[in-house]
């Protein structure tokens, strides 16, 4: 396991899709993006689910898969704005008595 240093979220990225993919998917094909915060912010608030399974991020020497974008993402150190998680479901009344 490689040592753990801060991970600087304005270096470059590229997000590439699953090498191997069933279906095509529509949309997503290698991306190049300007800062990994930006390339993080995509993966996880523009890709489908099963767009992101398999797909990688590179940063440098450093690969990041579906897991590992999602541990950026929820990282206090991200510096974007994050999109609102849904609001849970109200309970009904069946479920309230």
């Amino acid at each position: 396991m490689r040592p753990l240093r801060p991970f600087n979220f304005n270096t470059s990225a590229e997000l590439f899709p699953a090498a191997i993919r069933k279906k095509k998917r529509a949309g997503f094909t290698y991306r190049r993006f300007g800062t990994a915060a930006e390339a993080v912010q995509f993966a996880m608030e523009q890709l489908p689910t099963d767009s992101l399974n398999g797909a990688y991020l590179q940063v440098e020497e450093a690969r990041f898969d579906q897991n590992g974008i999602r541990s950026l993402y929820e990282s206090e150190a991200f510096p974007l704005p994050r999109r609102p998680r849904p609001a849970p479901a109200a309970e009904t009344d069946a479920d309230a008595a």
